[in-house]
């Protein structure tokens, strides 16, 4: 019996090796792509000034300083600094207050997320940075 067991653990290791790259996370690598894709061109849309868009593009990346607290706060910090509701936000006040500024910030926000998931960074999980709702580590 523990032959078995051993063997359907064995085989179960083998095949999450194998699905790593499984069609549900395809479909999200594709996604981030097509949303920065969109996402740039509202960008060039709005004309905005691509020296800003390269500058502030990993900025959001800074949300990592969590990190040296804890594995727990560093999660979090992170995954506030990734959450596509707050650059939605800014857009919406820019929209509403007839300002192109906090738009285009938020539109360079928004890419960079787009950009973190479509290379396979995710909302991370406090177990440890690799693990994220993409890819649990």
């Amino acid at each position: 019996m523990q032959n078995i067991m051993e063997s359907n653990t064995t085989n179960s290791a083998a095949n999450e090796g194998k699905m790593a790259m499984s069609q549900p996370r395809i479909m999200l690598h594709l996604e981030g792509l097509a949303v920065l894709v969109g996402l740039i061109a509202l960008y060039a849309n709005i004309s905005g000034d691509w020296l800003l868009f390269i500058v502030l593009l990993f900025v959001p990346d800074i949300s990592m300083v969590g990190y040296l607290a804890n594995k727990s706060v560093g999660a979090t910090v992170y995954n506030i600094g990734h959450f596509v509701g707050l650059p939605l936000a800014l857009a919406g006040i820019g929209i509403a207050m007839n300002q192109s500024m906090p738009v285009a910030i938020a539109l360079i926000w928004m890419a960079h997320i787009a950009l973190d998931r479509a290379v396979g960074y995710g909302f991370k999980y406090p177990t440890d940075f690799k693990a994220t709702h993409m890819h649990r580590a």
